[in-house]
């Protein structure tokens, strides 16, 4: 079984938000799987089902971005899982132009406060990601205004293409196929 966590903050507020693309991508995953995202626990939104064939928990931890560990801790541990194995967690980055996606095994933090959270409360760093690009804040803007603020209608036509992108290397994932996803998605340009 495998968990994919999708990053983001739970507020009506914070929706469609440059934060928020971790849900989106759930989102997207639930739909294209028809998986139910129904159940409220471990202080998350979490459906089972199948993805690409493979047992999966989606979720999206209920808990703000920067406490995202709290409930992706007590996932892991309810159902045994290990993190390093078992986990994807798919998140935001302002280091990739927006419509980019990038996969990695294992990382730092990066400055990102919701994979600090995560890694300080499963004691792990091993677990893959999928980065999901939002475009670097630009000069004199706020890092937290930024990535709380709504994409342009430019980088949502950017972003759509993105998060299939995402949904596609989630499923190559959870067959042990990181390796593809890696070379198909971390080289692929948008214009």
């Amino acid at each position: 079984m495998y968990v994919i966590a999708g990053l983001g903050n739970p507020e009506r507020k914070y929706e469609n938000t440059r934060h928020n693309i971790g849900f989106e991508v759930m989102d997207a995953l639930a739909e294209k799987y028809n998986i139910n995202m129904n159940i409220r626990k471990h202080k998350a939104i979490c459906g089972t089902g199948m993805v690409a064939g493979v047992k999966t928990l989606l979720v999206k931890p209920q808990t703000y971005m920067n406490l995202s560990g709290d409930s992706i801790a007590q996932i892991l541990q309810f159902y045994k899982l290990d993190a390093q194995e078992q986990l994807i967690v798919v998140f935001d980055d302002i280091s990739l132009e927006p419509g980019k996606i990038r996969i990695r095994k294992k990382g730092s933090a990066g400055g990102h406060n919701g994979i600090k959270s995560i890694i300080e409360r499963t004691g792990s760093s091993g677990f893959s990601r999928i980065k999901v690009g939002v475009g670097a804040k630009p000069e004199g803007f706020d890092l937290a205004d930024y990535v709380l603020g709504h994409f342009s209608k430019n980088e949502r036509n950017l972003i759509e293409p993105a998060i299939a992108d995402a949904v596609c290397a989630a499923g190559y994932m959870v067959n042990g196929e990181t390796e593809r996803a890696m070379n198909e998605f971390n080289a692929k340009k948008r214009e």
